[in-house]
């Protein structure tokens, strides 16, 4: 069985760009499945600042990817996914200090139903917001990928290599993207990939 990977919206736009093709993309033994859910291509077009951003957004050959590979849920799906957004929402606001803490952000309707949509569907989620990997810790059977373990991942698969890596985290530089994970990541899951110079 497949194994949809749902992509939030800052994990799309660090990766899609670069790697090619990307939406619709299997790697591994499960197999896992490259997604982007409209909920996630949604919150792009309502914000001006990523459009701006990311002018590559909606070339055709990135939204015709997205079109070509969109998953659909059953009515049934969608109540179920419906029912668990709003317990993740719920849950989330219940004690927003912790989600607000250590520069974090509380997990938002969209974050909450890719979370719910992957417990509805055989899914990981992949995003590097830290309030999403925060709230996941009180369910343990939700699966959430860092962007940087997915890269990793991709690598093992042979889907990108070295230098491709090492362009992605250019450009992360380059647009003031760099986070701390992926900062950490550069000299432990990518050590290799950069060799054992300095941290900065």
């Amino acid at each position: 069985m497949t194994t949809l990977v749902l992509l939030d919206t800052n994990t799309y736009l660090r990766l899609a760009k670069r790697v090619r093709p990307f939406v619709g993309l299997k790697f591994g033994q499960m197999p896992y499945v490259l997604t982007i859910l409209k909920v996630t291509e949604d919150e792009v077009h309502r914000n001006p600042h990523l459009q701006f951003r990311n002018p590559w957004f909606d070339q055709t050959e990135h939204a015709q990817e997205r079109i070509a590979k969109q998953v659909r849920l059953t009515a049934s799906e969608k109540a179920q996914v419906e029912a668990a957004q709003s317990i993740l929402l719920g849950w989330a606001r219940m004690d927003l200090d912790r989600f607000t803490s250590y520069g974090r952000s509380p997990p938002g309707e969209a974050d909450c139903w890719l979370l719910a949509f992957g417990q509805v569907r055989p899914a990981v989620v992949v995003t590097d917001d830290l309030g999403m990997h925060e709230l996941i810790k009180d369910f343990p059977d939700m699966k959430v990928w860092h962007g940087y373990e997915l890269l990793a991942k991709l690598r093992t698969a042979k889907v990108v290599d070295d230098a491709l890596i090492r362009a992605i985290y250019e450009a992360l530089e380059a647009n003031g993207d760099m986070t701390r994970t992926w900062r950490d990541a550069k000299h432990t899951t990518f050590k290799r990939v950069f060799g054992s110079g300095p941290r900065v």
